[in-house]
């Protein structure tokens, strides 16, 4: 199948301001574009990319005084199969584990494996490991918060969510990949486009969160807001948590003033 996917944002500074944007696909997903992926700013100014050390492509320029937007499309290719389901998949002992699955062991800024590490062995540490450890933390996390667009807040924190038992998507991904540290399980933080493909239309299109677990050898996707195997998902980033991933660094002040995404089928224009 084919799905077309982008955004278009608009922001207002009062000076130049220099800005790095994470939001064009991963590098190993580009082989799938059906024809490099667009890029306009208005006005034009000068861009160029770097990958960082998540291997995330990052974009970098300087957003004039005034209004300034970037707009992106593309089309890739997708396999149109659903999310993978592998209740077969063990956990890695820590000392068998690659080294660069380290990392996403440890707490990190929005993720205080410290704080939460006795309320997940509490929960969790009687059941048995592997996939379907993962999964009861993902049934859990969807189960205890609440989603809630108006209750968003960019600084809450894997604790704070667990005690206030709301989030956006951003909030389930992080209670659950805390857990899954707490469990000595390698989990990291994804961001990317989640279209309505193939599920009933709930929410206002934009960009999702999720997370990817490290299983018998293989990162493999786990959706705790969603809970549910879906279709085309185009990885954005990956990092430790949100703050390794914003769609925006600003080094300077700025206001947010429009922001729209797109993700959807169009498979039968391609034919």
């Amino acid at each position: 199948m084919f799905i077309r996917f982008g955004y278009d944002l608009t922001v207002t500074c009062e000076q130049p301001t220099p800005m790095v944007c994470l939001m064009e696909i991963r590098p190993e997903r580009e082989a799938t574009l059906q024809a490099p992926q667009r890029i306009v700013t208005t006005p034009a100014v000068e861009t160029h990319t770097y990958v960082d050390l998540f291997g995330n492509r990052c974009r970098r320029f300087v957003a004039p005084a005034g209004d300034f937007s970037i707009w992106a499309d593309g089309t890739v290719e997708d396999t149109g199969e659903l999310d993978p389901v592998r209740p077969d998949l063990a956990e890695i002992p820590v000392a068998e584990l690659p080294d660069d699955c380290l990392t996403y062991l440890l707490g990190s800024r929005y993720c205080e494996t410290d704080k939460l590490s006795q309320t997940a062995w509490d929960l969790f540490g009687t059941l048995p490991p592997g996939w379907a450890r993962v999964q009861a933390i993902c049934d859990y996390v969807n189960n205890h918060l609440s989603f809630d667009y108006m209750n968003a807040r960019a600084t809450r924190t894997a604790e704070e969510a667990y005690v206030e038992k709301v989030g956006v998507c951003r909030d389930f991904a992080h209670l659950a990949i805390t857990f899954c540290r707490c469990m000595n399980i390698p989990a990291r933080y994804v961001n990317g486009h989640l279209g309505d493909i193939g599920v009933p239309i709930l929410d206002p299109m934009d960009f999702s969160a999720w997370m990817e677990v490290y299983l018998g050898g293989e990162w493999i996707t786990f959706d705790p807001r969603n809970n549910i195997p879906r279709i085309g998902r185009i990885v954005v980033a990956r990092g430790r948590d949100a703050a390794d991933v914003p769609l925006i660094n600003s080094f300077g002040q700025h206001l947010l003033k429009s922001f729209r995404v797109w993700t959807y089928d169009v498979t039968a224009l391609q034919k």
